[in-house]
C-alpha cells in the first residue's frame, strides 16, 4: 500500500475473500500496513458490538506491537472504528466489515472489503457488490484470496 496519489483514477476496491481467518482478524494486519504505508484509516462497521469488540482486541492482539486506533475524537485516530462511512480523521483508505460499501467508494483512495467465505450471506453479499461495482465507472474491483499461510494474493 502505498500513500501517494493513485496512478490510476480508478479506486480499487480490493474483495477479500477470508477462508482461512475471521475478517474481524484480518483487521489489525490490513490497517497495520495501511499505517505502515501512510494512510489514515477508517474500519466501517454498522455493528456497535463488533466495533467495541475490535477496539479491544486491537489492544491486545500482539503483545508486540501498536496500532493507534480509537472512536472517540475521531479527528485524531489514525485508525478510526465508526459505524458510518464519513472519514472524520482524515481516512484515504477504508476498512469495511460487515457486509457494505460507501454510496460513493471513490471517496477514498483505496477500499476494502473484507468478507467471510465461510458464510453463504457474507459470499452472497460480496457478489451482489461485485457485480454493482463492474458496473460503475471510478472503481475497480479487485479480488484477493487467502493463501494457506493466511497471506493474500490477487486474484482477479
Amino acid at each position: 500500500m502505498n500513500a501517494t496519489a493513485p496512478t490510476s483514477p480508478l479506486t480499487p476496491v480490493g474483495f477479500y475473500h477470508c477462508t482461512r481467518s475471521r475478517p474481524f482478524d484480518v483487521v489489525p494486519v490490513l490497517a497495520g500496513k495501511a499505517i505502515e504505508a501512510g494512510h489514515r484509516v477508517l474500519v466501517h462497521s454498522s455493528d456497535g458490538g463488533e466495533l467495541d469488540a475490535l477496539d479491544s482486541y486491537l489492544w491486545t492482539y500482539d503483545p508486540g506491537s501498536f496500532l493507534p486506533h480509537g472512536r472517540d475524537n475521531p479527528a485524531a485516530q489514525p485508525v478510526l472504528l465508526a459505524d458510518d462511512f464519513t472519514p472524520a480523521n482524515g481516512a484515504d483508505l477504508l476498512i469495511s466489515l460487515g457486509g457494505k460499501l460507501p454510496g460513493d467508494p471513490a471517496a477514498f483512495a483505496r477500499v476494502l472489503y473484507l468478507f467471510d467465505g465461510n458464510d453463504a450471506n457474507s459470499l452472497a453479499a460480496a457478489r451482489a457488490h461485485w457485480r454493482a461495482l463492474k458496473a460503475r465507472e471510478g472503481v475497480e474491483p479487485v479480488y484477493w484470496t487467502q493463501g494457506e499461510k493466511g497471506g493474500w494474493q490477487k486474484a482477479g
